[in-house]
């Protein structure tokens, strides 16, 4: 037997086989396990095995609704020594979910602890916290002692564990289910426990009910964080109806008025599963960044309940108007993915309608209540032996004590005595009916009545106690006659499952404190498009960037000559006037245009931001101008290497902070010349200091390119280039400071890409027109 399992050739485990299949089995294997036994909930029950686990776990341990609160650390370790050998700490995640009433529409385990929060804080070490079951897991354990359901072995084989619970509620649409499978995912929301037995009922009375029918009980879910969705009906209905689908949820807010014309709005539900602290991070990234101008200040003034305050900065702002760009930028508004992807019977993966998951459920609780009815007439079955044979042994006492008194063996005595003759004087001795046997059967006790009689105390050998077995016999037998009738009967079978569900409506809706519906419905109602700049109160600013690239907003309208404050090292450079409501354009090097609002400029207290830093401008790129944006006004754009073109400004305006490339520059040539389009004529002056004069509309108007060639040349590139009107002259700036101007221009004015002529006497030194 060593030679052959020393044989490479002969061991079993050396198996040649292709690649891709071996892989292929073994994936597809791995696949079948996450989805049955981690990710997809059962239908039934709307448990994952961990969850179903944990609460059977809890069973064991007696940790009911009324008992006392046991360490968590206990109860994660039992459920996974016995049922889920698993990391504990999943287990504790798991269970922490459970108790958790901001995730769970109807929590399944009472905790005591800290058992995490809405902001996002993680639960406390599950040995300083402690959990017992709510009455909304014991409603799912319920009937799990009748052989509602059927039992497997554990994992080790040394206990066994229920395949599914008994549930007497649709718990997978009340509370919701989310996984992540292979190639496949699930998403429920959870729902109002009111509502779907309402839906249940509705479709045991009318089978065949479409899912319209069932939507006029359950409108939409009901999320534990409340909120209201703001989802058309119609789209609700076709996501209910395909299994598929997403729903906008929106915070719940109001106004609230602090006199003299004052409001804030106060936030009290924020949507589901929606970190508040992550919210409140992302509502201030939104004042600093100003993309909400309109919002002054965002205060979390939460203790218990919710209350995040927002404050608008002007108080003739509208609300609504407010609320509706918040909800853009924020997750004040979510949509919720919905993916009804479960098993069906525990075997299957579907993605089902609201019909066929409510439909799953209330087949599953007839075979609960068949199984149930079952057990109960066995129990019955074997009471009714029971009780026949102390009957018998009340109506023959005196024999019955004699045998036990005086015999060996008593139990086989007892068991070979002929009953008949003495039964039948008996009965017939007596006013009651005794069990059912004729006059000339032969009565012979069984190991079970036997034994029923031998363990009899002596106590019980009084007339009254004779009385209490036959009415209990009588009363038993009437049970039992219902269970036949119900079993036999599907009609009677879905009236008692209607009755059953109509008391678990009562206990879970009226007399419980979060029965009521949270999740309201709204219209979203027509979100206005107000342009930024109508949001922005119009004050009066002056733009300073220095030399190196630091901007600010001095408040009001300075003198452009002040000496302001500036880091060491650094200057002036673009100092105007604006308003903020001004878009400022930036031209850089790199050809890209960028947009800044005035309104989002740093305060002029200090030395400003670095504007890199306010968009995406490489450290490569100069920035070549800052000016105001006048829509409809034309730009002429050229590049150091003597191209360029006109562009109209509005097409220049950036969305991202990544820019907009309008002018094409490459092999080491940088933009070099944004100016105003005014006049009729084109001016350029290359680094040789030749002038050209050529007419405007030789330039092409272009969105986007390299453009036309301006200027040719030898050597160098391009210096400057401006437009003017020919007949008054070409004007610049000489070295002192005064403006000359040339009107005798025949001698530069060529066609454009000519080499030009030298520039005219007292054209300064640095090459450029202004």
């Amino acid at each position: 037997m060593n030679d052959i399992v020393d044989d490479p050739n002969m061991n079993p485990r050396n198996v040649a086989e292709p690649l891709r299949r071996a892989i292929g089995e073994r994936y597809l294997t791995y696949a079948l396990s996450t989805i049955m036994n981690r990710a997809l909930p059962d239908a039934r029950d709307g448990l994952k095995p961990v969850h179903r686990r944990i609460l059977y776990a809890m069973r064991r341990l007696r940790l009911s609704s009324a008992g006392g609160f046991l360490k968590s650390a206990k109860i994660s370790g039992d459920t996974m020594g016995d049922f889920h050998p698993h990391g504990d700490s999943a287990i504790y995640d798991a269970m922490a979910r459970l108790a958790q009433d901001f995730t769970i529409r109807y929590p399944l385990v009472n905790g005591q602890g800290n058992f995490g929060n809405i902001d996002g804080d993680n639960p406390a070490a599950s040995r300083y916290t402690e959990a017992r079951m709510t009455i909304m897991a014991e409603a799912l354990l319920d009937g799990l002692d009748e052989n509602a359901v059927d039992f497997r072995p554990n994992y080790d084989g040394r206990l066994e564990e229920p395949v599914v619970l008994p549930a007497s509620y649709p718990n997978l649409l009340a509370n919701g289910s989310s996984g992540i499978a292979v190639g496949m995912a699930t998403n429920i929301p959870p729902h109002n426990i009111g509502e779907l037995i309402n839906a249940c009922l509705h479709l045991i009375k009318h089978p065949d009910a479409v899912d319209d029918t069932l939507l006029q009980h359950v409108p939409g879910p009901d999320f534990p964080t409340g909120g209201v969705i703001v989802e058309p009906p119609e789209n609700i209905a076709q996501a209910y109806s395909t299994g598929r689908g997403s729903i906008r949820l929106r915070a719940r807010w109001y106004v609230e008025d602090l006199g003299r014309g004052q409001w804030q709005v106060v936030v009290t539900e924020i949507p589901y599963q929606v970190q508040k602290s992550k919210l409140v991070e992302r509502l201030a990234e939104l004042i600093q960044t100003r993309k909400v101008p309109i919002l002054a200040d965002i205060r979390d003034e939460s203790a218990e309940d919710i209350r995040m305050v927002l404050e608008p900065k002007s108080r003739n702002v509208d609300p609504e108007v407010l609320m509706n760009m918040l909800f853009r930028n924020s997750d004040l508004e979510i949509r919720f993915s919905l993916n009804m992807n479960v098993l069906i019977d525990g075997l299957t993966p579907k993605v089902c309608s609201l019909k066929e998951v409510l439909r799953a459920f209330l087949d599953f609780r007839r075979d609960v209540l068949c199984r149930r009815s079952q057990h109960r007439m066995e129990k019955i079955d074997h009471r009714l032996e029971v009780l026949e044979g102390l009957i018998i042994a009340f109506l023959n006492l005196d024999r019955v004590i004699d045998i036990i008194r005086y015999d060996d063996d008593p139990k086989a005595a007892l068991m070979r005595e002929d009953w008949a003759r003495d039964f039948t004087r008996a009965m017939n001795e007596k006013d009651y009916v005794g069990p059912a046997h004729g006059a000339d059967a032969e009565v012979a006790l069984t190991d079970v009545q036997a034994e029923a009689i031998l363990n009899m105390r002596l106590r019980s050998l009084r007339r009254l106690e004779e009385m209490e077995l036959v009415r209990e016999r009588d009363a038993l037998r009437d049970e039992r006659e219902g269970l036949e009738t119900l079993l036999a009967s599907g009609d009677l079978q879905w009236k008692r499952i209607a009755e059953e569900l109509r008391g678990v409506r009562k206990s879970f809706t009226k007399d419980y404190a979060r029965g009521d519906r949270l999740t309201t419905f709204a219209e979203a109602g027509e979100a206005e498009d107000v342009p930024i700049e109508a949001l922005i109160e119009r004050e009066p600013v002056t733009v300073v960037c220095s030399k190196m690239g630091w901007i600010r907003a001095m408040t009001g309208h300075i003198a452009l000559d002040r000496e302001l404050k500036f880091k060491d090292g650094d200057g002036p450079r673009f100092t105007f006037h604006a308003e903020t409501t001004d878009k400022l354009l930036v031209f850089a090097s790199n050809g890209r245009f960028y947009t800044i609002m005035a309104a989002n400029l740093p305060g002029g207290r200090g030395m400003g931001e670095p504007l890199r830093l306010m968009v995406d401008l490489p450290n490569e790129a100069e920035i070549v101008d800052i000016f105001i944006h006048q829509p409809g006004r034309k730009l002429l754009l050229a590049s150091s290497a003597g191209d360029g073109f006109v562009v109209p400004e509005n097409d220049v305006i950036a969305q991202t902070r990544s820019g907009k490339q309008v002018i094409n520059v490459k092999d080491g040539a940088t933009a070099r010349v944004c100016k105003p389009v005014d006049g009729d004529a084109v001016a350029v002056v290359g680094q040789n200091r030749k002038v050209l004069v050529f007419m405007l509309d030789e330039l092409p108007e272009m969105g986007r390119g390299k453009g036309v060639r301006l200027q040719k040349y030898k050597d160098g590139g391009l210096s400057d280039a401006t437009t003017f009107t020919f007949a008054n002259g070409l004007s610049w700036r000489d070295p002192a400071g005064r403006t000359r101007t040339e009107t005798a221009l025949d001698e530069w004015l060529a066609k454009r890409a000519t080499s030009g002529r030298m520039a005219p006497r007292g054209f300064p030194r640095d090459n450029l027109f202004t």
